[in-house]
């Protein structure tokens, strides 16, 4: 199981609201064929919420048939409950996942505390019959775990690493400095990927990487191998197509990216609604400004 490199969280196609798996294959079939180190479904932008239990198991298996040897699948599985949560772990392993994410909980914010999330990850991982790895974000759960927590965390034997998508490079940089050096961290914001490379973070799984994989793997090596200069170049051409992918458009921009970028993208679940025209517009502008022919 490798966690350096770039893993581009995958969106999760429909047809009339029914998942199209054909087309989520085929998506998965053109991005191993990059520099991709494999993928995660069931992710934000793969609509976890929105996939009930039976959905996300033919999800993740159809992705399994997708994924050779040598790459990794990445398979969301965080509930609200310890208990929940443990058995989507389970159901999650049954169906190929080589590792888990588990999100923090959040319906009950106030209570989220470094120790609650200490003993609720504890316990998942304890249980889960794959490597565990826990995912902070904040931006849509409204918690946020500090580094604190991780710090406990990083001591258990099935918790590798964790996926932070806080954006907050600090936190990044604390993550890095106070945790063993073999655990792994992980962002999941492709605006802040070089600099947190460059704090010591091996890798991303950035929206953008859906749709531009060669370009974002190609930052990704330039500040592996110390060109910085190359690097903060590409970042910042590469910054305004992937706000467009998550923060300021959301899964809609994702989708409509990737069908832009010959993916099967579509429309996202009810009642998410779709990109409009001129989010359509902005996006295929940005491709441009890329020198990526859509």
């Amino acid at each position: 199981m490798n966690l350096h490199g770039i893993f581009p969280p995958i969106a999760t196609p429909f047809k009339d609201d029914e998942i199209d798996l054909d087309g989520m294959k085929a998506n998965v079939a053109k991005w191993m064929k990059t520099g991709l180190a494999g993928v995660l479904v069931l992710g934000s932008n793969g609509e976890a919420p929105m996939l009930d239990a039976d959905e996300s198991f033919r999800v993740a298996s159809a992705a399994r048939e997708s994924v050779p040897a040598g790459k990794t699948l990445i398979v969301g599985a965080g509930e609200e409950s310890t208990r929940s949560t443990i058995a989507a772990v389970k159901r999650a392993a049954q169906a190929g996942a080589d590792i888990v994410l588990v999100r923090t909980p959040c319906y009950f914010k106030n209570q989220m505390t470094t120790d609650l999330f200490v003993r609720h990850f504890t316990a998942v991982a304890d249980a889960s019959p794959v490597p565990v790895l826990p995912y902070n974000v904040p931006g849509l759960t409204g918690v946020n775990m500090a580094a604190e927590a991780l710090v406990w965390l990083s001591s258990h034997p099935n918790i590798p690493g964790v996926k932070d998508s806080s954006a907050n490079l600090t936190q990044i940089a604390d993550l890095v400095a106070l945790t063993p050096p073999d655990f792994k961290v992980l962002v999941g914001s492709a605006p802040t990927l070089y600099a947190s490379l460059c704090v010591g973070a091996v890798g991303g799984i950035v929206a953008a990487a859906c749709v531009v994989p060669d370009l974002i793997v190609q930052l990704y090596d330039l500040a592996r191998a110390g060109k910085h200069a190359d690097a903060l170049a590409l970042q910042r051409q590469i910054t305004p197509l992937a706000k467009s992918v998550t923060t300021s458009f959301g899964v809609a921009g994702l989708k409509a990216a990737m069908d832009l970028a010959g993916y099967v993208g579509g429309a996202p679940r009810h009642p998410l609604p779709p990109a409009t025209p001129q989010m359509i517009d902005t996006i295929r502008g940005q491709f441009a400004a890329l020198g990526v022919a859509v």
